[in-house]
């Protein structure tokens, strides 16, 4: 996909050199105009239409506004009534709010599949401290632009990253980088991308803060890292002068704050063309009921709730849950809860399915939970036996040993390699691929070549 106009990449690997990403560890991706964008992929005769979302009363104001709504001067917080005399043309929507929730949930669990630690800002954008994702995903730059390429292949969005050494510089590099742009301010430039910036750049800088600094001349962020802290304490306060002076010459040393995830475990798959088909839904499911089972074995975990998630091909997003009698980490008894949740959806026959997963949640340590073997069913059964699997595959490969059902015309693992709580395993080749299988989306196969997969 197209990395947008101000984005940027790493630089060459050259001998005695650092990638520009050394360093880098912090994230911010930020999405672009995002409810408007969450309207115009629902309704996709909107394409290049000015959009503007916000209560559409007299005194309402405006929520989200798309670029080229911006191109006429509307933002967001501007009263709708200035926004549709700039904009007479523009098709006003009011918000859908309980949408924008579900996709936001959606991106954060993108997000979380990357790292744990991650600091959600807003519904549309959060940082992410990516240290421990570097040694499993590759540098800071390619696992943002995995990022981007997941979140548009799954939500049909766009977003824009920043990657920094500190929240601060990333936060202003996301920034630059708009619309559907990377941006890599390297540890060693960031006072040369930093100091020619407007003082309004600085956190901290509002109106009445900007008056008083125009006041004293200084305009440019490098006009208050020249200035002595004294003279910017003593116009600006003790506090609020020190602030501005540490941000001006790059000092920002928050570490990302990451909120409790909601516990689960599982997997989802975009398919590479809408389908339609129940037994390649089916196929799809027990592939990954077996990935998801997998995963809860390897965290020691039991769950005790499964879910289906169902994406049809206008992005409409169906979920089905059901609670076992007993918690479980066998990819039989979640994949068969699974289909039976996917039969119950009451989809129609003729419905085409964009993205399908399996979710387990309600997680217990599989130390502390006894589980009560159904009749007839002996002690070394198939938890034992799937764990005699687990055991071959991570010695000879991930796709060694696997279901009957999966031997033709099934991939090995999902298409973004992103899932949350997922495993990966074998990377994708092209040449072993069985007779039959369905081709990737585009983005996917980008994405896998970014993590060095294809």
């Amino acid at each position: 996909m197209s990395p947008g106009p101000a984005s940027s990449g790493p630089a060459s690997p050259v001998p005695g050199h650092q990638p520009a990403d050394t360093g880098c560890h912090i994230l911010h991706v930020d999405m672009d105009a995002f409810y408007a964008s969450v309207e115009i992929r629902d309704r996709p005769g909107l394409t290049g239409q000015p959009v503007i979302v916000g209560a559409t009363a007299s005194r309402g104001v405006v929520l989200s506004a798309s670029y080229e709504a911006r191109a006429f001067g509307v933002h967001s917080a501007m009263p709708v009534t200035r926004a549709r005399r700039l904009c007479p043309q523009a098709v006003f929507i009011p918000p859908r709010h309980h949408v924008y929730a579900a996709v936001s949930k959606e991106v954060m669990e993108i997000f979380r599949s990357v790292t744990p630690e991650v600091e959600p800002l807003a519904l549309d954008e959060a940082f992410l401290d990516v240290s421990g994702a570097i040694r499993r995903l590759g540098p800071p730059a390619r696992i943002g632009a995995l990022i981007r390429a997941t979140i548009a292949e799954q939500q049909g969005i766009t977003c824009s990253v920043g990657v920094a050494p500190s929240k601060f510089i990333a936060k202003l590099a996301s920034t630059r980088s708009k619309p559907d742009g990377l941006l890599i301010v390297p540890a060693d430039g960031v006072l040369e991308f930093l100091h020619p910036l407007p003082v309004a750049a600085l956190w901290g800088v509002g109106e009445q803060t900007g008056q008083v600094l125009a006041r004293l001349g200084l305009r440019t962020v490098r006009d208050i890292a020249e200035i002595p802290v004294g003279t910017l304490q003593r116009e600006l306060g003790a506090s609020l002068g020190a602030h501005l002076a540490a941000l001006a010459w790059g000092r920002d040393e928050r570490p990302v704050v990451s909120s409790t995830p909601e516990k689960s475990i599982g997997a989802e798959e975009t398919f590479a063309s809408d389908i339609d088909d129940p037994e390649v839904i089916r196929r799809e499911l027990l592939r990954l009921s077996g990935r998801t089972a997998r995963g809860l074995r390897s965290a020691g975990a039991l769950a005790r709730t499964v879910v289906v998630k169902l994406r049809l091909a206008n992005f409409t997003t169906i979920t089905r849950s059901r609670t076992l009698p007993e918690p479980t980490d066998v990819a039989r008894t979640i994949y068969a809860t699974a289909c039976a949740l996917y039969g119950a959806a009451g989809l129609d026959s003729r419905a085409r399915l964009r993205l399908v997963g399996v979710r387990t949640s309600g997680l217990v340590p599989a130390s502390r939970a006894a589980t009560q073997l159904a009749f007839g069913e002996r002690p070394a059964g198939w938890r034992d036996a799937e764990r005699a699997l687990d055991r071959i595959s991570g010695r000879f490969g991930a796709d060694t040993v696997r279901p009957a059902a999966l031997v033709t015309g099934q991939r090995d693992e999902p298409s973004s390699g992103m899932s949350a709580g997922s495993h990966s395993g074998a990377p994708d080749d092209p040449d072993r691929r069985p007779p039959g299988e369905l081709p990737r989306r585009p983005a996917t196969e980008s994405a896998r070549r970014l993590l060095g997969e294809g």
